[in-house]
């Protein structure tokens, strides 16, 4: 069979899904190797334009711990973690919003539009989009011990979202891309966690899909082979069991959490592989792991 017979069957397989998901909001996290590897970067750019083009509306929310680091690095400023979590004092959240806003997602917007995409950037802050408080991070000890009450600084959890900004930018055709800080109340400005800024943007929109690049297969069982569907109940046990652990927890609480405020489905995809956005939502098997309810 030739190549171009090849292509066009991609392409047939790929129009129910186009015509499903048509209007649909796609909320995609964007984060690990993809952010680093420079093909990986093109193809991210390029996944998310089509997306736009066939007639989703896809909204990005980035990471950004590796150049927050190299960039702490460079100032000689040492990065304290806390079960993967950065502690954030008050020069660190300064440097942390100066590579998220202003370095990382420029970055970001500039790769889109270059491409044919018409990308805008913001954060948090922008149009009240996130407000946030101090998170509170209690770790548990043994039975016979009281709880850890740990100080991450200026790590901040979201007190609420208001999505007018999207509505707006999406209605007039833009791609919004998100830098995930969020402001105070008092007007201070606070580092979020971007799997639970993607998420809780992803459950206000009540959007179609939560898409989460991360850096392995998706979710996997016990031999090691990956899981490509799991309803909600099946990843509560597998959560109890052991099976899924580590820093699989957060990701697929996160998509728990959003599929109950009204997400139809998450999804936790490798973003190491190449268009593995396009693969997931426009072909049947998928290449990562499906959450539905």
């Amino acid at each position: 069979m030739s190549s171009d017979t090849d292509r066009a069957k991609i392409l047939i397989e790929a129009l129910p899904y186009i015509q499903r998901f048509n209007g649909a909001t796609v909320v995609v996290k964007y984060g690990g190797h993809a952010m680093v590897d420079e093909k990986l970067k093109q193809n991210f750019a390029l996944d998310i334009i089509l997306m736009k083009y066939v007639g989703l509306n896809p909204i990005v929310v980035h990471g950004g711990g590796p150049q927050i680091g190299e960039f702490l690095s460079r100032l000689s400023i040492k990065s304290e973690f806390v079960d993967g979590m950065r502690v954030t004092d008050r020069q660190t959240m300064s440097v942390v919003e100066m590579v998220l806003v202003g370095s990382v997602n420029k970055e970001i917007v500039n790769l889109i539009n270059r491409n044919g995409g018409r990308a805008v950037g913001l954060s948090g802050k922008d149009g009240k989009l996130i407000t946030a408080k101090k998170m509170k991070y209690v770790r548990k000890k043994a039975a016979d011990q009281p709880p850890e009450i740990i100080d991450m600084g200026m790590v901040g959890e979201i007190v609420s979202v208001d999505t007018e900004v999207l509505s707006t930018l999406v209605e007039k055709e833009f791609i919004p891309v998100i830098a995930p800080v969020g402001g105070g109340a008092e007007g201070e400005t606070y580092n979020i966690n971007a799997d639970l800024v993607a998420g809780h943007i992803a459950s206000s929109l009540e959007a179609r899909k939560l898409v989460l690049l991360t850096d392995t297969e998706g979710v996997l069982d016990t031999e090691g082979h990956l899981i490509s569907t799991l309803t909600m109940e099946e990843a509560q046990k597998l959560i109890a069991d052991g099976t899924i652990k580590g820093g699989m927890i957060p990701k697929v609480t996160c998509c728990l959490e959003a599929i109950r405020s009204g997400v139809k489905k998450a999804h936790i995809i490798d973003g190491r592989m190449e268009h593995a956005i396009l693969l997931e939502i426009f072909t049947k098997g998928g290449v990562g792991t499906e959450i539905v309810l």
